[in-house]
């Protein structure tokens, strides 16, 4: 794998969202995180200083839009105007978890599409490009005018179950119809396992986990097979937590749960934890999760050797095809 070139025009900062991923990123590349201060006046306004030159740069801010969603959006936005008023000469973000995506569409009357002004609102802060993993919908890249590398943690996920011999007789399951595609692409990098999906009829409202109906049909054959749950984010845990008991019911042998992006509101946290039926929760580290939402069943992926791939492709001007591909097969 080729390094950057002429990383001395680089500047990576981090914001406050994700710091031990983004040491971690900045640690892969041997590119030190450049300095920033982001403090707060007494209204809760948020000020951000760059504490080095960035004239002429080429920089990457790493900040996920998560808990607390609108005070790391705000850092996002503020920290992308000071770069650009202080002469970078690109800004390019790189957003783990995209916040707000859950509403991509107008799906009843009067409804906002959060996704499309989340993305309005970079584009008017003037940013290079975006780099993001699992979108909630990949047809979220369509509200952008500039560059966007949607990046796949499957791959990341996957190898987990490679490295512990959990791939034979396994059926990948959906949660619901609308994570049907999501599944059938892990279900073919994992070497074209059979898929089933929990067929839930009443729809939540805005999918929202916490309105959700309980389902009681499964559409495939999971009996005796090891079951993997694949969506992209776990929130609340109540689909996991629902899948995996009618799973059970179904006759699936072993349950694993698999999401990228760990929200974990709540007591989400306990109710999977609790949940007899999930042998592991398998999440990444796109977001991070405090000590007081971990638990025994959690497992945490890192994707920061993805992240440091991507960006090293992307400043040596390379295809990142080969990031959508499992550890095995890459530069085949």
């Amino acid at each position: 794998m080729t390094e950057m070139k002429n990383a001395e025009q680089i500047r990576l900062f981090a914001l406050n969202s994700n710091q031990p991923l983004a040491k971690k990123v900045a640690e892969l590349l041997g590119i030190p995180l450049s300095d920033c201060t982001v403090s707060h006046f007494a209204d809760g306004e948020i000020a951000v200083t760059i504490d080095e030159s960035v004239r002429g740069c080429e920089v990457y801010v790493i900040q996920a839009v998560s808990d607390p969603v609108n005070t790391n959006l705000m850092e996002l936005l503020i920290m992308v105007d000071a770069l650009r008023r202080a002469s970078a000469k690109q800004v390019n973000v790189v957003m783990p978890y995209y916040g707000y995506a859950r509403q991509d569409r107008k799906a009843r009357s009067r409804e906002p599409i959060t996704a499309k002004l989340v993305a309005n609102l970079l584009e008017m802060d003037q940013i290079n490009r975006l780099i993001t993993i699992d979108l909630h919908a990949p047809q979220v890249q369509g509200f952008f005018d500039i560059p966007v590398d949607h990046l796949m943690a499957a791959p990341t996920l996957i190898n987990y179950f490679i490295d512990h011999q959990l791939t034979n007789d396994t059926v990948v399951v959906a949660p619901d119809h609308a994570g049907v595609n999501m599944v059938r692409r892990f279900a073919e990098l994992i070497g074209g396992a059979p898929i089933a999906i929990v067929d839930k009829r009443t729809e939540s409202h805005r999918g929202l986990e916490e309105d959700e109906h309980i389902p009681d049909m499964i559409i495939g054959d999971v009996k005796g097979k090891t079951a993997i749950i694949v969506d992209d984010i776990v929130d609340t845990g109540n689909r996991m937590t629902s899948s995996a008991k009618l799973l059970k019911k179904f006759g699936a042998k072993d349950i694993y749960g698999v999401a990228t992006h760990a929200v974990l509101s709540g007591n989400a946290a306990q109710e999977l934890q609790a949940c007899n039926e999930l042998k592991q929760v398998i999440v990444t580290n796109t977001i991070a999760v405090p000590e007081e939402k971990r638990f025994e069943k959690l497992v945490r992926l890192s994707v920061a050797p993805l992240i440091k791939d991507a960006l090293v492709r992307i400043h040596n001007h390379e295809s990142i095809h080969d990031l959508y591909k499992l550890r095995n097969e890459q530069d085949k």
